[in-house]
């Protein structure tokens, strides 16, 4: 059962929330064609997720076992609303002048970001005659290295996309962007990958002071649409900007309200509390494969090489990081370091017992 929920159910979750992910931000890469407008987007979203969220903090204050809410604590949560406004309002701009596919590629500059913050912090450790410890700076490596290769590397067509008039339709209602605004999107989207290390770093500082997921995000959520509401009325003056002109707009913030915003910021916090930040970080390189792969099944994308390689290679990196995780969990567990245990299942004396 403690396997069960350390292990397999916060993977089986992450996974879903990186699909989750994906398909929100085509969805709202569809509404800002259609004129809605990205910073507005943020202080409706966010809002509705307060609002969902209102309750949680009358259910989750128990005395017993949760701490009183201190100043300090709610000035941490009040930088994590900064820090998590900045980083929204330029990454849902960059996808409104680039794509989802861009903004999938340009999150695997995560992993690395929250590594290194993470050993800075001493949360993470970092002992490079470890076997375990070099697992996983190079399934990192090579986890970034396959998302660039699904990026840059098409390669001959594997499996085509729809008939020709499905594709003229998926055509005229692209998510391309001019070239200019691709870089414009690319640099926005970096900046908001390099605030998400620190915005998962000082959560999960949050979360040792005040375990209390939905509490913590739900504060989260009221100070990020505070803050962007007032960005927005600074840098878009006029009501227009507030009207939501399509079904489309409306439903993009209605799914980022509550399964974006709401529930996937809710699992990220209790997965960082029970895993810490690199492990949700290291599921940001499967993002890239998601994205192919339901271009693929829901858009009528065809199926390149690179596409196959890439996602292997992803694949392959993840796995070797999840090992080294895993491996020094379970030396600090039994008290043996993965060196030793190497070394010991060279020359085993008898097998164990069984029951």
């Amino acid at each position: 059962m403690v396997y069960f929920q350390r292990d397999v159910l916060p993977f089986s979750v992450m996974m879903v929330m990186e699909s989750l992910n994906v398909g929100l931000h085509t969805l709202f890469k569809a509404a800002t064609q259609q004129g809605m407008n990205s910073n507005v987007f943020v202080v409706y979203a966010y809002g509705v997720a307060a609002l969902v969220l209102l309750p949680s903090p009358f259910f989750s204050n128990r005395s017993t076992v949760l701490p009183p809410m201190i100043f300090s604590i709610m000035i941490k949560i009040f930088f994590l609303g900064l820090i998590g406004c900045a980083s929204q309002l330029l990454g849902y701009t960059g996808i409104s002048f680039s794509s989802p596919t861009l903004a999938s590629a340009m999150s695997n500059l995560v992993p690395a970001f929250t590594f290194i913050l993470a050993l800075f912090f001493r949360m993470e450790k970092l002992q490079l005659r470890r076997l375990s410890s070099r697992a996983k700076v190079l399934g990192t490596i090579v986890s970034i290295g396959g998302a660039f290769v699904v990026t840059f590397y098409k390669g001959p067509r594997i499996i085509s996309g729809f008939s020709p008039s499905t594709s003229s339709l998926m055509q005229n209602q692209s998510l391309s962007s001019k070239p200019s605004d691709w870089v414009l999107g690319g640099f926005l989207l970096t900046t908001e990958y390099m605030l998400t290390p620190v915005w998962y770093i000082l959560q999960a500082q949050i979360m040792k002071e005040y375990p209390a997921e939905l509490t913590v995000i739900f504060f989260y959520n009221l100070f990020v649409s505070i803050m962007a509401g007032v960005v927005t009325s600074i840098i878009e003056p006029g009501i227009n900007k507030w009207k939501l002109g399509s079904h489309t707009a409306l439903a993009s913030i209605l799914c980022q309200g509550l399964f974006g915003s709401c529930l996937n910021n809710a699992v990220h916090a209790w997965i960082i509390r029970i895993r810490g930040p690199v492990y949700v970080s290291m599921f940001k390189p499967l993002a890239i494969a998601i994205a192919v792969a339901m271009g693929v099944m829901l858009l009528g994308d065809s199926l390149y090489l690179g596409s196959i390689i890439g996602a292997a290679i992803i694949v392959t990196g993840f796995y070797t990081v999840m090992w080294g995780k895993t491996t020094e969990e379970t030396s600090k567990g039994s008290g043996v370091s993965d060196v030793e245990s190497t070394t010991s299942e060279k020359t085993p004396l008898l097998p164990p017992m069984r029951k």
